[in-house]
């Protein structure tokens, strides 16, 4: 588990161009929280992460925005408006479970029954002017992302410029906790 507390939305973008770069084909990533909590926002900075250079909607009203870029797909699913969780079915995500495709699923809760488990699970809330942010990994695939992103002490932040936006981070293990200030990812 990884904590972190965003002081920005640059922030959450930085957090999400971090996962870009670790995330796997074949992916699957609950983004929860309250509506307006940075779901998207984090979604966009994981989309222009993996190279997409174009507007990064929400797909509230759509229920799924599809992404290609080069030869990897991302699905951004929203699942706040959907009425029956059955409604899957005939949206296709069962032809998105190939594999190869990455999944982001806003509002999972609102899928259970018919959407394949999460191999990371992302919690966004309030916390005063910025967000608190709360990574679960649920797979070995999800640990390795974990792992990956390797915060707060990774030798690229502690090389980056101290007028970014702040992320507190507190990673949780068996072992103890360990918390710092560093600069946002970039």
């Amino acid at each position: 588990m990884l904590e972190l507390v965003l002081d920005s939305v640059a922030a959450a973008e930085a957090l999400g161009a971090d996962l870009a770069q670790a995330l796997l084909p074949g992916s699957v990533i609950y983004l929860r929280g309250e509506l307006g909590a940075g779901k998207t926002t984090l979604a966009r900075g994981l989309l222009h992460g993996l190279g997409h250079r174009g507007t990064v909607k929400s797909p509230t009203y759509t229920l799924v925005e599809p992404y290609q870029i080069a030869d990897q797909w991302l699905f951004h699913w929203d699942l706040y408006r959907l009425a029956d969780p059955e409604e899957l079915e005939f949206l296709g995500l069962r032809d998105q479970l190939d594999g190869a495709a990455i999944l982001l699923i806003e509002w999972p809760e609102r899928g259970w029954g018919e959407l394949p488990a999460a191999d990371l699970d992302i919690t966004l809330d309030y916390a005063g002017a910025g967000r608190s942010g709360r990574l679960d990994a649920h797979s070995a695939a999800g640990a390795a992302v974990l792992a990956t992103l390797d915060y707060p002490c990774s030798a690229s932040a502690a090389a980056r410029n101290s007028a970014r936006p702040l992320l507190m981070v507190s990673s949780h293990s068996l072992a103890g906790t360990e918390s710092a200030t560093m600069p946002a990812p970039t």
